[in-house]
């Protein structure tokens, strides 16, 4: 008899990827995983083969919203073994709790002793491994190292998402500007501009409503000159489009964020821009992608000591680290 099993889902989309390998390991022992996701990203399990439903939890960003957690975790009573809790917070562990499930996996996290009755030692700040591995020692396996994230496209999606938007697939190339983090994240609007005008195919400009501020100024620039070439699809598409749409791809270019995982996870041809965060860290896992990171490039002079910095914006305000990649190095790999 299959072990069933509820998965409580981070709430990035970045680290939603980077739980796949997590999905595969418990599903190959014969669990069968229902992931609980907020909405928005939901999405990413449902290119999961392993997982077998999908329910999305109707809550918003912060607040323990108390009564919708009790409400979800009473029409889930009864129905799992097992509970794995990827995130660290104590909201995320109280559902499997309330739904009696008898064993409930995470880490130890936020005063969270009586609600995960199988609890691993947080890192300390600074050792913590890889995203891939911490999410998926949930698993108690060994050999956690070597894993990559692999998504999988439902039935028809690819289809869908291209006719949608009258394209064929590896017809066009897709530009992710945004970085929901803040702007030392985010390789400057003019750059991706110029790039997109060289480039021999259409583009398109994906991200969530967030970042149509800087879509809309990239596609402006671009179609002045070369009317068509860019098109704006941010927040014009679902999660479900977007995921579709990357994967349907010739090739990816972003800013280190949720959908560079999701290009690296369907083997996209990528090139992934860092700034002021680290790809040691949180590297596109995948043999296509190219990182660019002038921290680790010794032919670029003043080295910058000052990365990573991790910050949201730029502490010296020059944000050298990514002004001083020029479009003509990203075109160079694509």
């Amino acid at each position: 008899m299959d072990i069933k099993s509820l998965v409580i889902a981070p709430q990035w989309i970045g680290d939603a990827v980077m739980t796949e390998p997590l999905m595969r390991r418990l599903a190959a022992r014969g669990e069968r995983l229902t992931v609980g996701a907020l909405p928005w990203v939901a999405p990413v399990y449902r290119a999961m083969p392993h997982v077998v439903e999908v329910i999305e939890f109707p809550f918003a960003h912060g607040g323990l919203q108390w009564a919708a957690r009790r409400a979800m975790a009473k029409t889930l009573r009864g129905r799992f073994d097992a509970a794995y809790v990827c995130p660290n917070s104590l909201k995320s562990a109280l559902i499997p709790w309330w739904a009696g499930i008898s064993r409930r996996v995470g880490y130890s996290g936020e005063a969270r002793w009586g609600l995960l009755n199988q609890r691993l030692p947080n890192p300390p700040e600074g050792e913590r491994p890889p995203m891939v591995a911490f999410y998926s020692a949930l698993s108690g396996d060994a050999g956690l190292d070597a894993d990559q994230p692999h998504l999988q496209l439902p039935p028809g999606a690819a289809a869908a998402a291209l006719a949608a938007q009258s394209l064929q697939a590896q017809g066009f190339y897709v530009l992710a500007p945004g970085a929901e983090y803040g702007p030392a994240k985010r390789w400057p609007a003019a750059h991706f501009a110029a790039l997109a005008s060289q480039l021999a195919l259409p583009v398109l400009l994906l991200g969530s409503g967030k970042d149509a501020e800087v879509c809309a100024e990239i596609a402006a620039a671009v179609n002045a000159k070369q009317p068509g070439q860019c098109r704006d699809l941010a927040g014009k598409t679902t999660l479900d489009q977007a995921i579709a749409l990357i994967a349907s791809a010739k090739a990816m270019v972003s800013n280190d964020s949720g959908l560079m995982h999701v290009a690296a996870a369907f083997g996209v041809p990528q090139v992934a821009v860092f700034g002021s965060s680290s790809p040691l860290h949180t590297p596109p896992l995948s043999d296509r992608a190219t990182v660019l990171w002038l921290k680790n490039d010794p032919a670029y002079q003043p080295p910058l000591d000052c990365a990573p910095c991790f910050a949201r914006e730029c502490p010296l305000g020059h944000t050298r680290c990514l002004v001083d990649i020029a479009p003509a190095k990203v075109l160079s790999y694509l």
